[in-house]
């Protein structure tokens, strides 16, 4: 089943480091473009600027990488859908992690509540380090925390996307159709009202348990 989403429909992937985002968000878009759906990949800016620097941001960098994220993703927007590897929320935990700064949620969560679907990608695969992160495996869980704090705080709806490889794939793409297919009698996902999000049944659910039975019934139901 392919979703039917609007042009400027923002698919927007977040999650801690090593959780599998860009292979997913790179999976993701290609699918879409195979169903004929006009589909920009907006690519990890972060990723970018370490590579052309050779290092990580300091603190006073911070702003103009979340701010960048956001206008790349905005005019990607103009085009289509977008499937965004990242978006300025990302830029704003870290910001609060390792630098104590509070100021980039304001404007992150603004964009955030933009997108038509946020995935977060849960932490049930096993860290790898790729050479650019700026912590290990043990920063996953504040790192997850924060953001979900973030989205609950700004009453932002999300869908945790469990699984490997295929699985996971699958999860998100149900993720996607039952959002674009919610008026459905199944009523798997309702408006938000908070101005184009979504809200999960159990979006702020912490148990993992409950979350994968979630998804796994998602693929039971997968036409």
């Amino acid at each position: 089943m392919t979703p039917v989403l609007p042009a400027g429909c923002v698919i927007a992937l977040i999650g801690a480091e090593s959780t599998g985002k860009t292979e997913l968000a790179l999976a993701l878009a290609t699918r879409l473009q195979q169903r004929g759906v006009t589909t920009t990949l907006v690519a990890e800016y972060l990723r970018e600027w370490c590579e052309r620097e050779g290092r990580t941001p300091r603190p006073h960098e911070q702003a103009a990488i979340a701010d960048e994220q956001t206008r790349r993703i905005a005019d990607a927007a103009a085009q289509g859908v977008v499937v965004a590897d990242t978006t300025a929320l990302m830029t704003a935990v870290y910001s609060d992690l390792l630098f104590d700064d509070h100021s980039l949620y304001a404007s992150a969560l603004a964009a955030q509540r933009g997108y038509a679907l946020t995935l977060l990608t849960a932490l049930d695969l096993p860290w790898v380090a790729d050479g650019l992160q700026r912590d290990g495996p043990h920063v996953r869980e504040p790192v997850d925390a924060r953001v979900r704090a973030a989205l609950a705080g700004a009453g932002l709806g999300y869908a945790v996307v469990h699984g490997s490889g295929e699985e996971r794939l699958a999860n998100a793409w149900n993720a996607i159709n039952s959002i674009a297919s919610s008026e459905d009698a199944a009523g798997a996902a309702v408006r938000s009202g908070t101005g184009g999000g979504w809200r999960w049944p159990c979006d702020k659910c912490s148990d993992p348990a409950c979350e994968h039975r979630l998804f796994s019934d998602l693929l039971a139901r997968r036409p």
